[in-house]
């Protein structure tokens, strides 16, 4: 990589979009690469690195600000565990609260799915009614002055 790659390679790299990659640069995340004559971006390997040190940040769940944060430790030589814990507790906070979103959710199919088979199993063979999820949602989105 001594002439750098060219955007589309880095993509392919990194598996992000040429789109995802401007905006990391835009968002100052990543060092602006340099240009070639014919004004492409030439990425140098430290910027491909970069762009995976984000890539994985991200799965982490980091926002962009912490990823911002972390690329600055990472670029000094300065002891940052407590900081990086720290980000990583809030991190963590936001993951376990996605989770109990996700439990209320699955709680809520469960018993719409019920419902459901409820419903089917008394109508037999005889033509259904209106189905009472149906029902329930069009209700709610009554309820909320829509």
């Amino acid at each position: 990589m001594s002439k750098g790659w060219q955007i589309g390679r880095v993509a392919k790299e990194t598996g992000l979009s040429v789109h995802a990659i401007r905006f990391y640069e835009r968002q100052g995340l990543l060092k602006a690469p340099a240009r070639s004559e014919g004004k492409f971006r030439v990425f140098d390997e430290e910027g491909v690195k970069q762009l995976k040190f984000i890539c994985k940040a991200q799965e982490l769940g980091f926002t962009l600000a912490e990823i911002r944060e972390l690329t600055v430790l990472r670029n000094t030589d300065s002891p940052a565990c407590s900081h990086v814990r720290d980000l990583l507790s809030k991190a963590l906070g936001r993951v376990k609260e996605k989770a109990r979103e996700l439990l209320r959710l699955q709680s809520d199919l469960k018993l719409a799915l019920r419902k459901c088979n409820r419903d089917l199993k008394r109508s037999g063979t005889k033509r259904e009614k209106r189905c009472p999820v149906i029902e329930e949602l069009e209700h709610a989105s009554g309820s909320r002055g829509t």
